[in-house]
């Protein structure tokens, strides 16, 4: 059995399963597959065929054996990508700036709700106490749902994925979990395919996902998708250089990457509860509440990485990485 996946046209992930004969050695000996568009918001309904392109495979942990997952990207009937595929863009933006062998780290916050849609934990008709107990928190009524939790580290393990941790967050009910260092485009696929198994792993708890980027309104923190990203320039000695040019490179284009890096973003970016603004750029050593932070072990040794840390949990890997790329080395044609 293949599972194919799928990005759809409300930024959420859908997915079907195809019987094959026998279990393919290669990507390319995966067929290409089609669906009714007009039902996921990608196509018209007179003229609804939409066509999966699989790019990437990957064990799959739900049914072992030899059955796999298969992330594909979104094609027309006339040969051209949908338009809600993003991943062909930024497939083209990495190969073009692969020799400066990109690196990338995302951190994706979520926050789980019950059926009632409610967060997890939450006393009915109240809330919990002041953040602060919850934040990599340890016993009960300090972190709620770390059975879903691990279940979705293990699947992420079990697929491939490079997962290098996670963490309870500041919020109650509110998890992260990190995946990378990835190269080039495998950080986007590898990011949505994590989404996959985490919307996946809920269905058998009976929880709902929710990736906005502030789920509850008030005194209360939201939920990212920090970007960490490093050249091989930048992670050699005197790469602070490389790093200080692609944040002004960066500084330069804020209103742009604000448009691509998440919906509802403003609600998140007020200045407060750890982000920076959203109508204006700024970045520091070991700021939280800046646009972009440079770790204070970074700075002390002269060369690493950089964090941009504003976009949305709900944004889209692909585009944001792809507009990084874009705006450090320039656009291709």
């Amino acid at each position: 059995m293949a599972e194919y996946i799928w990005i759809d046209g409300n930024n959420g992930v859908r997915s079907k399963t195809k019987t094959l004969s026998k279990a393919p050695k290669t990507l390319e000996e995966l067929p290409e597959w089609n669906f009714d568009g007009s039902s996921t918001g990608q196509a018209p309904g007179d003229n609804s065929d939409v066509y999966l392109r699989p790019v990437a495979r990957y064990p799959d942990p739900f049914r072992g054996g030899e059955n796999i997952l298969v992330l594909c990207e979104c094609w027309d009937s006339d040969g051209t990508p949908n338009k809600f595929n993003n991943r062909h863009e930024c497939a083209k933006l990495m190969e073009a700036h692969k020799q400066y062998i990109p690196w990338f780290g995302l951190e994706q916050e979520y926050t789980l709700f019950d059926e009632f849609d409610k967060p997890y934990g939450w006393p009915k008709g109240g809330f919990p106490g002041p953040q602060g107990p919850y934040y990599c928190g340890v016993g009960t009524g300090k972190v709620f749902c770390r059975d879903i939790v691990e279940a979705h580290y293990k699947a992420c393990l079990y697929a491939g994925v490079t997962i290098s941790g996670i963490n309870a967050e500041v919020l109650p009910a509110q998890w992260e979990f990190q995946v990378g260092p990835c190269t080039g485009i495998d950080m986007g696929d590898q990011l949505w395919l994590a989404r996959f198994l985490l919307e996946r792993v809920a269905e058998e708890f009976g929880a709902k996902i929710s990736f906005h980027p502030k789920p509850i309104a008030g005194d209360w923190n939201g939920a990212g998708l920090h970007t960490n990203f490093s050249t091989e320039d930048m992670r050699k000695e005197g790469g602070m250089k490389y790093i200080e040019e692609a944040i002004k490179k960066l500084e330069g284009r804020h209103k742009e990457h604000i448009a691509v890096y998440g919906a509802d973003n403003a609600k998140r970016l007020t200045g407060l509860h750890e982000t920076g603004s959203i109508e204006s750029f700024s970045y520091g050593v070991a700021d939280r509440g800046a646009s972009i932070r440079i770790p204070r072990s970074v700075a002390r040794e002269g060369f690493g990485y950089f964090e941009d840390r504003r976009p949305a949990s709900n944004g889209d890997p692909y585009q944001i990485t792809g507009i990084m790329m874009e705006s450090i080395f320039g656009a291709i044609e």
